[in-house]
């Protein structure tokens, strides 16, 4: 009896595993939420409470989020497939409880740039395991409608939240009340996963026994050193979307630290309006991701993060040259879009090149570089608005994307095998010398 409770525990795809993925869809939302509330409200407190009038004085609560956030996201993947992923889990959300509390009594800037530190943290830890335990439960079958519903679930809370803390900012004031929000989804995020969620390692040894490295050429047998050096320039596909990754969080870091402002400045806009305009891009993402991560499954990945990166590039110079909430707004649906398309699908592709013995540690190599691009939008952005303007800075921007997705249309091979296992794509044919779906290697 208890073997046959086993096997069934083990069972991979997502009907089989329902009940666990619908509450890690939740727990996800939750850590998305944490971000959230930060991203109407901050910018703002940065220059009204706190007299930060140089952009990039303003944008190193960034610069420290997304540093940390890379760092631990490299580490996570590697203890995740060393320790389990739900001890992970548990220590992210540890971290993100004193971070509401951090905001609300912040004396000066410097606790506010600690506070980043600590969700990076949360961040880190919390979103990895829970990308790592979704594509876990499903399979590959499914992994990129697994990487939709998770982006889906935790970019529609930081839309919501942003909307919600735009709103309550207007009506209470930029603190404390906004950062309430933080508290109960810290306390809940915590709860759910030290009483409802299950470790999922057995799924990773499941699909191992079936997983014969055909898509990809790539064994598991790797130490972690390896993963990095193939993730960052030794296999073609991995490194396209290693920068790619980079770039999406580059142009979201620039977003973040740099649109409440440029939309309150430019537009005379109330706080309210604001967080409207604000929502609208990680709303459009969240939702366009329960269908582009499905979609990536039926037609690849390539074409999606491509077709993505451009069309980021464009609602970002929409939004550059707008003047009013509707031109703004536009834009802004856009950019959502576009990232909807390929930030799932990143994703995707490296679990589709990933033997899953590594997996954990090349998820979270890509989400390192991914996240690294934060404190790179971070720097970037603010010595050009400083320099120059906030709308030069969103230009050239918007250019880096879409050279971006030219690298990836260049360098990436698809990743994503259809009809059984045929290869999917214009990479090399069995015994051409490269693995199927690797892009080619350098050696």
């Amino acid at each position: 009896m208890n073997r046959q409770a086993s096997d069934v525990r083990v069972r991979l795809g997502l009907r089989e595993n329902l009940p666990q993925f619908a509450l890690l869809v939740g727990v996800n939302a939750l850590v998305g939420g944490m971000i959230g509330q930060e991203r109407t409200v901050l910018p703002l407190l940065a220059e009204e409470e706190f007299g930060l009038t140089a952009y990039t004085a303003m944008l190193t609560f960034i610069f420290a989020f997304g540093l940390t956030k890379a760092v631990l996201n490299y580490f996570a993947g590697t203890l995740a497939d060393r320790f389990g992923r739900k001890p992970v889990l548990l220590v992210g959300w540890l971290f993100a409880l004193p971070v509401p509390l951090l905001l609300i009594w912040a004396p000066s800037w410097g606790w506010v740039i600690f506070a980043n530190v600590l969700l990076g943290i949360n961040q880190g830890l919390a979103w990895s395991v829970t990308v790592l335990m979704k594509i876990d439960l499903v399979g590959p079958k499914r992994r990129g409608m697994a990487m939709g519903f998770n982006e889906a679930a935790g970019y529609g809370a930081v839309a919501a939240a942003a909307w919600a803390t735009g709103y309550i900012a207007e009506v209470a004031g930029l603190r404390p009340a906004p950062f309430f929000l933080g508290l109960a989804f810290a306390g809940l995020g915590l709860g759910l996963s030290a009483l409802f969620v299950r470790e999922t390692k057995g799924h990773v040894a499941e699909e191992s026994k079936t997983h014969d490295g055909g898509s990809n050429g790539h064994g598991a047998s790797f130490t972690p050193r390896q993963v990095f050096a193939l993730s960052t320039w030794r296999d073609r596909s991995l490194s396209a979307t290693s920068q790619a990754g980079l770039v999406n969080n580059l142009n979201e870091g620039l977003a973040w630290g740099l649109f409440p402002i440029f939309f309150s400045i430019s537009g005379d806009l109330s706080v309210g309006s604001v967080g409207l305009l604000i929502a609208i891009a990680p709303a459009v993402w969240g939702a366009g991701q329960l269908v582009t991560g499905a979609l990536s499954d039926r037609i690849g990945r390539k074409g999606l993060i491509v077709g993505g990166q451009l069309t980021e590039a464009a609602g970002l110079l929409i939004i550059a040259f707008g003047d009013t909430f509707a031109v703004w707004a536009a834009g802004s649906v856009l950019f959502g879009a576009g990232t909807a398309m390929a930030y799932p699908t990143l994703i995707a592709a490296v679990g589709d090149i990933a033997h899953p013995a590594w997996r954990g540690a090349a998820v979270g190599v890509y989400r390192w570089w991914r996240d690294f691009g934060f404190a790179v939008g971070a720097v970037l952005a603010g010595v050009l608005a400083d320099v120059y303007s906030i709308a030069i800075a969103i230009v050239v921007v918007a250019a880096i994307t879409a050279a971006s997705g030219i690298d990836v249309a260049v360098r990436m091979t698809e990743t994503h095998r259809r009809d059984e296992g045929s290869a999917e794509g214009h990479g090399p044919t069995a015994g051409s010398g490269d693995p199927p779906g690797s892009g080619g290697m350098a050696h």
